[in-house]
């Protein structure tokens, strides 16, 4: 028993020493960037690569997120109906407002209003991985060029205000088309500075706009999108 507690132990070392190693390896700082003119420029050309125009005219979409939070969201009407679990909200995302079923049941309550903020919370997260460069220019956003470690060039986005993290920030890598390939993220809810996900195998709405579908963070986590209709 004591032999199995001693490798137990050496194993348990290991492992938090090979988490502060990668936390040391990956960790970046945030670039220094100042909201310019030239950075609100090659935002623009984002839009346009993505067809911003067809996003603002895409009146409904559906997607699953990572394979059990499930959205509807009515772009005309802004409600957005979300399941997941035995959930099922009607959210006005303006207000953290609706309807609350669980397992079939209308709730109300303290417990209605905690699973609101619950599916606004997850809203805002997973809608970013479906809409986030249309959201360049969301009110309390600043644009700037900045270089990353690597030597690339990237635009940086910071939401200084509106969802529930502000503060976080964004640097877009993009093509020479302009498309986005790639996030980096300084972000409140990951202890791990400027770690990059891809954003890849598009798909194009009937709407024309288009969604990346999958996002890997070092070629193997996916944080990936299906059903997107």
């Amino acid at each position: 028993m004591k032999k199995a507690f001693k490798i137990f132990g050496f194993a348990l070392l290991f492992f938090i020493a090979a988490l502060f190693t990668f936390y040391l390896v990956k960790n970046e700082r945030l670039p220094v960037g100042t909201p310019s003119v030239e950075a609100d420029a090659v935002a623009n050309k984002m839009l346009n690569a993505m067809n911003k125009a067809a996003w603002d005219s895409t009146q409904l979409v559906s997607w699953t997120f990572r394979g059990d939070h499930h959205y509807s969201w009515n772009r005309v009407e802004n409600r957005i109906n979300i399941k997941w679990g035995a959930h099922e909200v009607d959210l006005d995302p303006e207000t953290i407002s609706g309807t609350v079923a669980t397992n079939g049941k209308v709730i109300a309550g303290q417990e209605a209003k905690d699973l609101l903020k619950t599916a606004w919370d997850n809203f805002n997260n997973d809608s970013f991985w479906l809409a986030a460069p249309y959201k360049v220019f969301d009110p309390g956003t600043t644009r700037s060029i900045v270089t990353c470690n690597d030597g690339r060039k990237g635009l940086m986005v910071t939401y200084t205000s509106g969802g529930t993290t502000p503060g976080d920030s964004y640097v877009w890598i993009l093509d020479e088309n302009h498309r986005p390939t790639s996030v980096k993220m300084w972000v409140s809810i990951i202890p791990i500075g400027g770690i990059e996900f891809s954003w890849e195998n598009y798909q194009q709405l009937p709407s024309g706009a288009l969604v990346a579908q999958d996002h890997y963070a070092y070629g193997m986590v996916n944080v990936e999108l299906k059903n997107i209709e």
